[in-house]
């Protein structure tokens, strides 16, 4: 029995809209961020949810709490959720590294999945992680719905792996803030 996972990748951030890479810093939801929380919170109010699982960095668990405060649902953490480790590169804006590290850039082009910046993880790691937690959410609710909010790159990986997707096209299924997308876990064979 399938389970409906919907993933939501949290509000915007100031990071956001710096081409910031974010990773497991805890940045916190801007202004448009918690508006866009707020918005989809009634988009989806008329959805029905067995449960509610969120990332516990600030961005993640706050549009998780506003969506969550609809439904009259606690907002259950998961480790497991966070963003990608960006180690060394976390705070860094995306233009500057593609200067400073180009051949480190390059790689990551070449063997997106695989790739893991300095003192980081890859997407690789990501996927595994996150399919524990959506394999143990999936086991808690079988048949249920659930909604999941988390990262961009986190939920990547899951989307790639519920549609059987290549591994290196996970960049390609960036989410969008704020903007639902729904799958069945686990995925089918």
């Amino acid at each position: 029995m399938t389970t409906t996972l919907w993933l939501v990748r949290h509000g915007q951030t100031d990071w956001n809209v710096e081409a910031r890479y974010q990773g497991q810093t805890d940045v916190p939801l801007n202004s448009v961020g918690v508006q866009q929380a707020h918005a989809l919170a009634v988009d989806l109010s008329g959805q029905h949810f067995d449960a509610v699982f969120s990332s516990p960095l600030q961005r993640a668990r706050l549009t998780a709490e506003i969506i969550a405060a609809e439904h009259f649902l606690p907002v259950q953490l998961d480790e497991r959720l966070r963003e990608i480790h960006q180690g060394l590169w976390e705070g860094e804006i995306y233009h500057d590294l593609v200067v400073r590290f180009p051949d480190e850039m390059r790689e990551r082009r070449e063997n997106p999945y695989q790739f893991r910046p300095p003192k980081g993880e890859s997407a690789a790691e990501v996927a595994a992680r996150v399919a524990q937690a959506a394999d143990d959410i999936a086991r808690l609710y079988p048949g249920g719905s659930v909604l999941v909010v988390s990262h961009a790159l986190t939920l990547a990986t899951l989307y790639c792996q519920a549609n059987h997707l290549p591994p290196d096209e996970v960049y390609d299924h960036l989410p969008q803030n704020a903007h639902p997308v729904v799958v069945k876990w686990p995925p089918a064979p």
